[in-house]
């Protein structure tokens, strides 16, 4: 049983710490507490359209993306690693910042519209379906008319960052969940207010 968990976000060094980034963050933290809890050392090395690593958990093969497309081409890294490992599209999940969800909110969803994000949109248009399970990281709308880009691409005040780091320790839980037991029973789990 193989799975790919994809995390969006830039690969250079001045995106770290954006809101558009929480994809990178979350499976940054999901490494970080891994080697913690099991005393390993799995590492994101440099491939193919990606910073990637291959984990294990209870005898699944667990793939680890962070894309180096850059956000807009994240459709080119996942269609990749899709086909190169093949690996069944219900058992990818796809994690993304999203400003339509209230800061540190956390929905699980089987699939669904691009909902104006470039990366999903790319991704949908290169693997052909919408129907993939997603993690959405809430990063709010607090930002003028005009002014998303800048937002998006901004870092997280100390106030913003309070709330947003309890979360991303939650997704550890949520994407081991995710693989042992599928998205049917995580979203029961973990979608509850």
């Amino acid at each position: 049983m193989k799975y790919l968990i994809v995390g969006l976000g830039n690969p250079d060094q001045e995106y770290d710490g954006t809101r558009h980034n929480i994809g990178f963050r979350v499976l940054d933290n999901y490494i970080k507490k891994l080697n913690e809890k099991n005393n390993q050392t799995y590492s994101f090395t440099s491939d193919r359209y990606a910073f990637k690593a291959e984990t294990k958990l209870m005898g699944r093969q667990v793939i680890l993306i962070k894309p180096t497309t850059y956000m807009n081409l994240s459709g080119k890294a996942v269609r990749y690693w899709l086909d190169k490992e093949r690996i069944p599209i219900e058992n990818m999940l796809i994690i993304v910042d999203d400003l339509a969800l209230d800061l540190g909110t956390i929905r699980l969803r089987l699939k669904g519209s691009d909902g104006g994000h470039n990366g999903l949109k790319n991704i949908i248009e290169l693997i052909q379906t919408s129907n993939f399970n997603r993690l959405r990281f809430g990063i709010g709308s607090d930002f003028h008319k005009g002014q998303q880009v800048d937002f998006v691409l901004g870092k997280l005040s100390a106030e913003e960052e309070e709330v947003v780091a309890p979360q991303i320790e939650k997704t550890f839980d949520i994407i081991k969940s995710f693989v042992m037991v599928g998205m049917d029973k995580t979203m029961n789990m973990y979608n509850k207010k």
